[in-house]
């Protein structure tokens, strides 16, 4: 196999609004605390080559990722079925998806965005050069707190003892996945592969960085002198960090220490990691339309009276969070009915891509997935090691569990919301089977 890497730098400019958190915090960049980057990996086995791009983004939407794609398509004549643009779902960075409220986008930005996203796709393709591929599987603990059935935020002295874990570990992944390319006794490049929210960082934080995944790749580049690393993001629906929102400063301090962490456990799989056979290069692409909840016009109608009549009750304010949640809500029930008005569809089609190196596939959806969700494709899988990635070419909100789903609420009801969609009515069942699909396809 032959394999090149490559990095280009996607740090906005300080003042950008950065994304997440909550509805309209308008949580302007004052500084930067590490700089954001697309890091690539182009891979040529057999005639054929693929590419798998990770930025340092809260997520994308499709007409970026096809703006990407048709860059590096028309310099390399890399197919688009063949090139994936994932997100590592920093809440540290600009916004560049599709969420209503979370932070607007930057124009400037989101314009300049696919050719400097691109720039490491066709660095990387320049770059190829004769490879092996080496894997492991290391512990990875303490890290992640399942928040849907867990304590969530515990004290901060607490979760930053060495020997903390969560009550139920189970239900976060506890190891991650180490890909590491060699060129003799040189470190190309890696991949690392784990499941989180990277929100170590809170709602007050005015830094730009990538969480700690982002600080734990910097970290890890610099020990191995040349080598560019991706962050792969797994099933992170229902898993933030332990450390998450606390203050500033102490989310500041905590960063360095989640960082360092995740760092060790990648840095014991690039140590671990044993040669494996990687003739195997397959990619696919498949279009599903996920079922939604059936919010007709008259319901959507009478959500938009409901949210506007509290907007402009008397004492309404913009201080109050809930009040903000409610312009939200408005915002998206708005854009849902002029796409009814002009004859649109409001369950669009979602796209799915997997790619095949050697035994590694890498299954990937636009969701915020769960882990239940994960833990059933790769029970259920054909390919030896199944890789369930999320914020993968697009941004469409949580796909819940069933248990999640039928309690309804914030991740099942209100982010798809955000998003500007209807909610998914059989995420769990559907996205497993979509998933399963595109292993096949693989095969």
């Amino acid at each position: 196999m032959n394999v090149g890497f490559a990095k280009s730098d996607i740090t906005p400019r300080v003042g950008v609004e950065l994304c997440g958190f909550g509805p309209f915090l308008n949580r302007h960049s004052v500084g930067v605390r590490d700089r954001l980057w697309a890091r690539a990996m182009v891979l040529e086995s057999g005639g054929a080559r693929g590419v798998v791009i990770s930025c340092d983004l809260i997520g994308t939407i499709p007409e970026i990722t096809d703006e990407i794609r048709a860059i590096v398509s028309r310099a390399t004549g890399i197919g688009a079925d063949a090139i994936m643009v994932a997100c590592t779902h920093t809440h540290s960075g600009p916004c560049a998806g599709r969420y209503i409220g979370w932070g607007d986008p930057d124009e400037p930005y989101i314009q300049t965005l696919p050719q400097r996203v691109a720039a490491a796709a066709l660095e990387a393709a320049a770059r190829l050069e004769p490879a092996r591929l080496a894997l492991a599987e290391a512990p990875c603990e303490g890290i992640g707190l399942n928040r849907e059935y867990d304590r969530d935020a515990p004290p901060l002295e607490e979760v930053l003892r060495d020997d903390w874990r969560p009550a139920r570990p189970e239900l976060t992944d506890t190891t991650c996945r180490v890909l590491r390319f060699d060129a003799g006794q040189r470190c190309l490049g890696f991949a690392s592969y784990f499941g989180c929210h990277p929100v170590v960082c809170c709602e007050e934080s005015r830094y730009i960085h990538g969480d700690y995944c982002g600080v734990a790749t910097n970290l890890l580049e610099r020990e191995h002198a040349g080598a560019v690393g991706l962050f792969l993001q797994g099933a992170q629906g229902d898993v933030n960090t332990c450390a998450v929102h606390k203050g500033e400063q102490e989310s500041l301090l905590a960063l360095d220490v989640i960082a360092a962490r995740y760092a060790g456990a990648v840095r014991e799989g690039l140590r671990q990691a044993q040669p494996i056979d990687a003739d195997v290069l397959r990619f696919c692409r498949h279009k599903v339309r996920f079922s939604r909840k059936d919010w007709g016009p008259d319901k959507l109608r009478q959500m938009l009276a409901e949210k506007q009549a509290a907007l402009r009750a008397p004492g309404a304010t913009d201080a109050d969070r809930q009040l903000r949640m409610e312009a939200v809500y408005l915002i998206a029930v708005q854009r849902m009915l002029a796409r009814l008005e002009a004859g649109e569809s409001l369950s669009p089609p979602v796209e799915l891509q997997g790619i095949r190196i050697g035994p590694v596939a890498l299954l990937g959806s636009p969701f915020e997935t769960f882990q239940a969700i994960k833990n059933d494709v790769k029970a259920r899988a054909r390919s030896p090691v199944p890789l369930v990635m999320g914020l993968v070419n697009d941004s469409v909100g949580y796909a819940t569990d069933h248990t999640a789903a039928a309690r309804g609420g914030y991740a099942a009801d209100m982010v798809p919301m955000i998003c500007g969609s209807l909610p998914f009515a059989n995420a769990h069942q559907e996205l497993l089977e979509g998933l399963l699909a595109v292993d096949a396809a693989l095969q």
